[in-house]
């Protein structure tokens, strides 16, 4: 409103400024513009440091909410010392996945649980020192607890490299117990029994055993946050216990990607590398895309189809790709560009958000808007079942012949047009193509000029005088180039003639193409 005024102003006086005061009021009126103007470049340089600060302080107090996990391996690793000294065991702990950040609420949950699954695992698993020699294994145990995102969940592993479950002591506690069928019960069972819990493997109460509660504060721990607890063991091997809750608020760096006008974050421990490919990279087969990484046959496919997404009108010369690894499986998708490494907090989808298996949850970007994270796991899985899309059915045609006593020659056309989709027979010299022709039809004869026997021109000429192929268009394939020759070659009837010396595979599939489509 201010610089509409003083630009009202500056207009009512354009027309009086021959007097000094007219001119006095007028730079009055250019100064006030200027001020304005300088008024509204400050506000707006306001505007944006006030929108900065306040993204910082949402991003800040956010990630007070976010707790490593590394800080609850000290007291993890406490209480394994402590088992052991109290068990006469020797055992090494080892805590992996540290940088993981997630919501407190969470990490003091699943505490208490880890606490119950590490003491069980150097109480039940871990033997004592001179079993461990026995069985050619080191004198320490190892006890290790991981933390991993995998997909809407977070994941705590618990692994020893102990004897294993013990599934006759399980069977012996059941039956103590009172369970009806324990005799019958095999070890799939048996370990589905002792996760419901109320069972100890344990001869005897102690401190640190027999009173069967250890699994059940892990398995009231997942049911209390919806999650849930399975276990895996190999007799005299190890045993692995899996707590696996929803994510609340995770912190994690993320590559940020555009696909078809989105842009979505994809969890940066998971991205190998970054590519830039040329279509030509890509193998197209019925089976799907594929391209070579690293001497590996990687799938491929575009991340905009994953998402479905609209695919662009038309096909780009180079694409961006990214490797994602999950567990080894690796897969490579094509993206429109990259943009930028930031760290994200990974939030659920809303309760009644249409959940796609690639969404691991959203973040926030910097205007506050929802963004897409998308899950490892999910993609790799997803691009390894890619198919290509189905191409519309083609008319069936009859082959194309190539005639030509070079067997090079012969396998180099025929490549080409089988490559294009073509159905290719060959032939060796002007007399074997003559007799294939008459055998069966063709759509198009490919025939060299210098052969032994029946040359080129000849075997035209040949065509041309039967009724039965005068009608199948002929292209001389040949080295000579002189005028000469190539006046034969329209005199004899051939359609097209083209040199060796100046061959160019997309102008001759070119040439093949409108000729078998004029057959």
């Amino acid at each position: 409103a201010v610089r509409a005024l003083a630009q009202r102003l500056q207009a009512q006086l354009a027309p009086r400024r021959s007097g000094d005061v007219s001119r006095q009021v007028q730079g009055l009126s250019e100064e006030l513009q200027l001020a304005v103007g300088k008024l509204e470049r400050d506000l707006a340089t306001s505007t944006e440091q006030i929108e900065r600060e306040l993204r910082q302080l949402r991003d800040g107090v956010e990630q007070l909410r976010l707790i490593p996990v590394a800080m609850m391996f000290t007291s993890l690793e406490r209480s394994a010392r402590d088992v052991a000294q109290t068990l006469g065991k020797q055992v090494a702990f080892e805590g992996r996945g540290g940088d993981v950040r997630l919501d407190a609420h969470v990490l003091g949950a699943v505490q208490g649980a880890l606490l119950q699954l590490v003491r069980n695992a150097v109480a039940h698993g871990i033997e004592d020192p001179a079993h461990r020699l026995a069985a050619r294994k080191p004198a320490n145990g190892r006890v290790a607890i991981e933390v991993l995102r995998r997909g809407r969940q977070v994941v705590f592993r618990c692994s020893d490299d102990g004897a294993g479950i013990d599934f006759e002591a399980v069977r012996r506690s059941a039956q103590r117990k009172g369970v009806p069928g324990v005799p019958a019960l095999g070890s799939d069972a048996l370990l589905q029994l002792l996760l419901r819990g109320g069972l100890s493997t344990s001869g005897s109460v102690t401190e640190v055993a027999g009173r069967g509660i250890g699994l059940d504060v892990a398995r009231e721990t997942a049911q209390r946050l919806g999650g849930e607890l399975s276990a895996q063991t190999v007799a005299g091997r190890s045993t692995t216990l899996e707590l696996r809750v929803p994510l609340s608020l995770a912190s994690l760096e993320a590559l940020l990607v555009e696909t078809s006008g989105s842009v979505v974050a994809i969890p940066l421990d998971a991205v190998r590398c970054t590519l830039r490919l040329a279509t030509q990279d890509i193998a197209r087969s019925a089976q799907g895309d594929t391209l070579v990484h690293e001497g590996r046959a990687v799938p491929y496919v575009a991340l905009s189809r994953l998402l479905d997404e609209p695919m662009p009108p038309r096909v780009p010369t180079h694409v961006s790709a990214l490797i994602v690894d999950h567990a080894g499986a690796l897969a490579a998708l094509g993206v429109d560009r990259l943009r930028t490494i930031t760290t994200v907090v990974l939030r659920p989808l809303p309760a009644l958000a249409p959940a796609s298996a690639l969404v691991a949850g959203v973040s926030l970007d910097v205007e506050g808007g929802p963004q897409l994270v998308l899950d490892a796991q999910a993609l790799v899985l997803a691009a390894q079942r890619a198919e290509t899309p189905a191409a519309p059915a083609r008319p069936v045609r009859a082959p194309v012949l190539v005639i030509d006593d070079s067997l090079t020659t012969r396998m180099l056309e025929q490549s080409i047009l089988e490559s294009a989709g073509y159905a290719v027979d060959v032939a060796v010299s002007g007399e074997d193509g003559l007799e294939q022709a008459r055998r069966q039809p063709y759509a198009l004869f490919l025939v060299d000029v210098e052969m032994p026997g029946m040359d080129g021109f000849s075997f035209i000429e040949r065509t041309r005088a039967d009724p039965a192929l005068r009608d199948v268009p002929a292209m001389l394939v040949t080295s000579r180039a002189s005028p000469e020759d190539r006046r034969r070659g329209a005199e004899v009837g051939a359609q097209a003639y083209i040199v060796k010396s100046e061959f160019a595979q997309t102008e001759f599939l070119d040439r093949v193409r409108q000729l078998v489509q004029a057959s």
